[in-house]
């Protein structure tokens, strides 16, 4: 391992990538996307067919709670396993990747793919790792996405991790360095989800990455962002697959009770595969995740709206203001007195209650317009979430610890990072 990367729990990686495949079919957006809309999954079968693709190593989040779940994970580990035996992969050893997304909406996202040490990576609300959660992880989803991982031969990442980097010193000298570099893939997405470029990077840009991460890290470098002196640094704060990573990190927890302490180190499950971005590209934004309550009575959950927020009132004012629609209704509610920073968290206060006494279940969703077309079926209700400006990100973290849970997405959900690479983990 490049000592260079020792202290920063992020590391060049084993990387897997196919050595012949027709990339559009190979690539597939991350499972946790349209888990309400099962046409979107339907198309992705009817592009991908019989050809070689990640499709056939993930679980569809759709599918998770499903009859069959038990026969799909089988199925999913038995096609990682012929794709190993059959040589579908080649390995690109201890290697970075910079990747290039041109998203939807034209403008092309930067990333780096490398694993970070999931020693290194904490979920616990206010931890003081140097990889953080941004947001709540629900314990209970955790489990479910254990059976899917845990006997699994590989793994393949839609975890993206956030650096705070406003001087652009890790990722973007890459950009104008690309010619030096050994392009490995140029396709187009499937379903709209856009271009992808990717190159592999040298030994002497590996190196200026570990320099440039290790600046980050520094003291004087957490008191001018943050304002904090001795506080412990933040490096990487997760900005998607909060779950997954959590995951990641209780398969290899749950082998460390049955490894001896001297063999933690050599365990490639103790390594996650991750895309990291810096906070500071302008082609990352951040959208809200809206809520969708299925099987409820609009009224009956207004009525206990207003009873945890008495003074909430229809239309737009000061204080929170929410976007409520439902069959035949499409309005705002404002929370004048709110009792916690966010919108999000007004609301997902509310709903965490109501669903503890009352029938119905949440899903998260991106995109308003999505979001009106289920919320304005019958029996449902749609909510309508202001976005979070992306520059309180770090700081809040820092702070105040983990955000409401589904706080914030990183872009449309086409825009969501699709699997292309893998690593072995047995």
């Amino acid at each position: 391992m490049n000592e260079k990367f020792k202290d920063l729990g992020f590391y060049p990686a084993d990387i897997l990538l196919p050595k012949e495949a027709d990339m559009t079919k190979w690539a597939v957006v991350a499972c946790d996307q349209f888990t309400s809309q099962p046409e979107y999954w339907q198309a992705v079968e009817e592009t991908v067919q019989e050809a070689p693709s990640t499709l056939r190593l993930i679980l569809p989040e759709a599918k998770l709670n499903g009859p069959d779940v038990d026969k799909d994970i089988a199925a999913i580990n038995a096609s990682m396993k012929k794709y190993l035996d059959d040589g579908v992969f080649k390995t690109l050893g201890d290697s970075l990747i910079y990747i290039e997304r041109t998203q939807s909406d034209g403008k092309v996202r930067h990333g780096l793919i490398g694993m970070v040490d999931l020693d290194q990576y904490d979920f616990t609300p206010g931890s003081g790792a140097l990889i953080r959660a941004t947001e709540g992880t629900v314990l209970s989803r955790i489990p479910p996405r254990v059976r899917v991982r845990q006997d699994a031969p590989i793994e393949l990442p839609h975890v993206m991790l956030l650096i705070d980097d406003p001087d652009k010193t890790v990722i973007e000298p890459l950009t104008a360095a690309s010619g030096e570099m050994e392009k490995l893939y140029d396709f187009d997405l499937q379903q709209g989800g856009g271009h992808l470029v990717g190159w592999k990077l040298s030994d002497v840009q590996m190196d200026g990455v570990a320099d440039a991460l290790t600046g980050l890290c520094s003291g004087e470098e957490m008191e001018k962002k943050y304002g904090m002196r001795g506080a412990a640094p933040l490096l990487f704060a997760v900005g998607d697959g909060n779950h997954s990573l959590a995951t990641a990190k209780q398969c290899y927890e749950n082998l460390k009770k049955v490894t001896p302490e001297s063999e933690w180190a050599s365990l490639p499950a103790r390594y996650a595969l991750v895309e990291v971005v810096n906070n500071h590209d302008d082609a990352l934004q951040f959208e809200p995740i809206h809520r969708v309550l299925f099987g409820v009575d609009h009224d009956d959950f207004m009525a206990a709206f207003k009873a945890a927020y008495p003074n909430a009132y229809e239309g737009k004012g000061e204080g929170h203001v929410i976007e409520v629609v439902w069959e035949g209704h499409d309005d705002f509610v404002t929370v004048p007195d709110p009792k916690v920073q966010l919108a999000v968290g007004t609301l997902q206060g509310v709903i965490d209650e109501y669903l503890k006494s009352h029938s119905g279940e949440v899903d998260y969703i991106h995109g308003d317009e999505v979001t009106k077309e289920l919320g304005g079926k019958s029996g449902n209700m749609g909510f309508l979430l202001p976005a979070m400006g992306k520059e309180q990100l770090f700081k809040t973290v820092m702070a105040d610890g983990v955000l409401p849970r589904k706080t914030f997405s990183m872009g449309h959900a086409q825009d969501k990072r699709y699997y292309v690479e893998a690593r072995k983990i047995k």
